[in-house]
């Protein structure tokens, strides 16, 4: 999930539009990743075929809860680079790598997750520093909604409503590992290019997130 330099389908226009296609796009992403959670936290094929012969309703809820964590985590991460590309004059748009979308469903089937859904392309002239920045909103926005669901999981602690414990624990685990994933300065990562930028800045976001995440997720548990 990372911001790219040239390439994809483009709206002359620089102006925080949407194309048809690049809005279908985005919906079959977050469509395709929403199944690919919940079925990997179903705990693998088998396991979520079960669920969703079984009880209808709670595989339902469980698909649901993924839409609404890894799902918005996924879009929001992407919409930000975008933001950010048109703010700094960039013609951009998101194109979905849709065989990476299945490779994701099929992972997950697995009991593990493989995505790379796809990335924002945008072109025009840039700065280091403004494609460091573009690159860092991704992440950013993870760490923003990582905070965002964090009243939410201790609401449904506090109230003893699992669902709401659910929703808002997941979301906080997948957030911060999404963007302590992308800060990873390899590949086509967004850490590659904010490390080339600046690598304290990097290390300023990186470090923390890993540290913070492996906390949460590991130490605490909470999300799995």
């Amino acid at each position: 999930m990372s911001a790219q330099r040239g390439g994809g389908r483009f709206d002359p226009d620089p102006s925080l539009r949407f194309s048809a296609s690049e809005i279908q796009d985005l919906l079959v992403a977050w469509l395709a990743l929403g199944l690919a959670f919940a079925i990997f936290f179903a705990g693998g094929g088998n396991r979520a075929i079960a669920l969703l012969t079984g009880s209808p309703a709670a595989f339902a809820i469980a698909l649901v809860v993924s839409l609404l964590t890894a799902g918005v985590g996924f879009l929001l991460h992407e919409i930000g680079h975008k933001v950010v590309a048109v703010r700094y004059g960039n013609i951009a748009a998101f194109r979905a790598e849709y065989g990476m979308l299945f490779l994701a469903i099929m992972s997950a089937f697995l009991g593990f997750i493989f995505a790379a859904p796809g990335a924002v392309h945008h072109r025009g002239r840039l700065t280091e520093r403004q494609h460091g920045l573009i690159a860092l909103a991704g992440p950013a926005v993870n760490l923003v909604l990582a905070a965002v669901f964090v009243p939410l999981w201790l609401g449904g602690l506090t109230l003893g409503i699992d669902l709401l414990e659910l929703l808002g624990g997941r979301g906080l685990a997948v957030n911060l590992f999404l963007a302590a994933f992308n800060m990873i300065p390899i590949g086509a990562l967004d850490g590659r290019t904010i490390v080339g930028w600046s690598k304290a800045v990097w290390a300023g976001v990186f470090l923390p997130s890993v540290a913070v995440t492996v906390y949460v997720v590991f130490v605490l548990g909470v999300g799995f």
